[in-house]
């Protein structure tokens, strides 16, 4: 445990985080990566281009710094933190190597007399805090992983069964264990991390499940990224029968068991988490309305599938609201961007719903937004980042 000294010290550091807090962690980003190249693959380095990693680190040890004698906080924070680790495997040898790289970047950005000895000791101190805390979390939830039917802990190789293209702009990859032996479930909403290898250099990325574990078999669906490293390599390079290693499942964005109607919006891509949701809600009484934002036709993928689902059953209400006329895009939706009044229009007349929502940031920011005008208690809207997480507001 931290003493008062310490928690006052790195109080105190607040106002300067807040100013130059992404300066100082993209200062200890180039550190780390030019220091420790054996962690690269654990970063992915189109975020440390965009700044989408550094700003996000640079909100939570903001975060943590504010609430460093209130840890409850924090929130869901630790635990986004804590399930993003166990799927790119995170192990505690990295942690001296992060920490030893932070403390440095700290007294070279805000400079030696703003960071003395007692402020770089304090620091260290809330550093090594925040690193048992995770590390104990994250060794419960491998062991828990490696212990649990179907379970396994680091890398398992898995083999491509289908590679089934979904849209002009997404394609579903399957994987079948190469063991044969039976593979891990997970709850609708989570994602699974993998290990590429490309030009030589370990790359590891996170890919929402987009389907329930049946047939022995995990279904991730992917979007190809202009300029995107590891989707460009899995639409054009890897094929049926090709070996891929996966980590097991993770993440914090799940659904939850619940008696409220349930309303799940998304945009591109982000429908992907979405599709095991909905297969597991059908399977109670609930109602559910399934609410997609997508460019036009051609990139919407899943359309049919989600007709099939909603001829078959009753509570399944869906809408589909395209940004763009391309004059070929199937009937039955609407043109335009997701606003108020086609929200409200959409969603159950009884607000006391559970709502989840995911697509790029400035989509959800404006759902968000949309959601609590219409009533959604902030409670029961729940979105998720297929990238560094950072706020909405």
């Amino acid at each position: 445990m931290l003493n008062a000294s310490d928690r006052a010290i790195v109080k105190s550091t607040v106002p300067l985080l807040e100013s130059g807090g992404e300066a100082l962690t993209t200062h200890f980003y180039k550190k780390l990566l030019s220091r420790y190249p054996q962690v690269r693959p654990l970063f992915n380095q189109a975020h440390q281009a965009s700044g989408d990693q550094p700003r996000a680190l640079a909100n939570g040890v903001l975060m943590y710094a504010r609430h460093i004698d209130q840890l409850e906080q924090l929130g869901d924070l630790v635990a986004k933190i804590i399930n993003k680790h166990v799927a790119l495997q995170i192990l505690p040898e990295h942690y001296p190597l992060v920490g030893e790289c932070l403390l440095e970047a700290i007294r070279e950005v805000l400079g030696e007399e703003i960071a003395t000895d007692e402020v770089i000791s304090a620091w260290g101190n809330a550093y090594g805090q925040l690193a048992d805390i995770l590390i104990g979390a994250e060794k419960s939830i491998y062991d828990e992983k490696a212990q649990a039917s179907g379970g396994w802990r680091g890398a398992r190789e898995f083999k491509i069964v289908a590679k089934i293209p979904e849209s002009a702009e997404i394609t579903s990859f399957y994987f079948a264990p190469a063991d044969g032996q039976p593979i891990l479930d997970f709850t609708p909403g989570q994602y699974i991390g993998m290990q590429l290898f490309l030009d030589g250099e370990e790359v590891r990325r996170n890919y929402s499940l987009s389907a329930r574990a049946g047939n022995n078999q995990y279904r991730i669906s992917v979007k190809r990224e202009p300029g995107g490293r590891a989707s460009n390599y899995l639409h054009d390079h890897v094929q049926v029968g090709d070996s891929i290693n996966l980590f097991t499942p993770s993440g914090e964005f799940t659904l939850t068991h619940s008696e409220k109607p349930l309303v799940l919006i998304s945009g591109g891509v982000g429908i992907t988490p979405t599709l095991a949701m909905l297969e597991a809600a059908l399977e109670t009484q609930r109602p559910i309305h399934f609410i997609h934002c997508a460019r036009n036709g051609s990139v919407h993928a899943f359309r049919d599938w989600v007709e099939d689902l909603a001829a078959r059953h009753p509570q399944l209400k869906r809408f589909y609201l395209y940004s763009e006329d391309d004059g070929a895009s199937p009937a039955g939706h609407g043109i335009g961007l997701l606003d108020q009044a086609r929200l409200e229009q959409w969603l159950p007349e009884n607000r006391d719903v559970d709502a989840y929502f995911l697509g790029p940031k400035g989509f959800m920011a404006s759902v968000r937004r949309q959601l609590r005008a219409a009533g959604v208690p902030d409670g029961q809207a729940r979105y998720e980042f297929f990238g560094p997480a950072s706020a909405l507001e």
